[in-house]
């Protein structure tokens, strides 16, 4: 299986893989999201250590489940070779109804396939009261005419 764009990646299709990664998650889809990672990948998450693409799967069915209305922003930060820095932001409530809103640096590295090998994610969140909102579009893709992250400050 092969997942384009693959490396080596230029300045558009570094670009394209981003946004793709970006409407992986934002589907919500632990399942089809995995598929996008080698089988053995290894992720760093703040503090958690996934190891194979059957635990980062489940990784992300406890992240969905916890971290409700989900929505996140990716923007690169830079790239070369078959490895891309991205910058990210995302907002969720949990099940008390809590609006919190997450900032973060991933480094991806990727396999000839365009599959992910390594993922180091850096993350740290805030509560924000729901008219703090940025992020409104219906869950699932965003749009592509709603501002990106640098359009927001973030």
């Amino acid at each position: 299986m092969s997942r384009p764009p693959l490396p080596p990646f230029t300045a558009e299709t570094a670009v394209e893989k981003v946004r793709l990664a970006e409407d992986g998650w934002n589907s919500r889809d632990p399942a089809r999201v995995a598929l996008a990672y080698t089988e053995d990948t290894r992720w760093r998450n703040r503090a958690e250590f996934v190891n194979g693409r059957a635990e980062a799967e489940a990784f992300l069915t406890r992240k969905w489940h916890r971290e409700l209305d989900y929505r996140l922003i990716k923007e690169i930060w830079t790239f070369a070779g078959n490895r891309i820095a991205v910058r990210y932001a995302y907002e969720y409530h949990d099940d008390s109804g809590q609006w919190f809103r997450a900032y973060g640096n991933e480094n991806w590295e990727f396999a000839e396939d365009g599959l992910m090998r390594v993922r180091h994610s850096s993350i740290n969140e805030h509560p924000i009261t729901e008219s703090d909102r940025k992020f409104h579009w219906p869950l699932g893709r965003r749009p592509d005419d709603h501002p990106g992250l640098s359009a927001f400050g973030f």
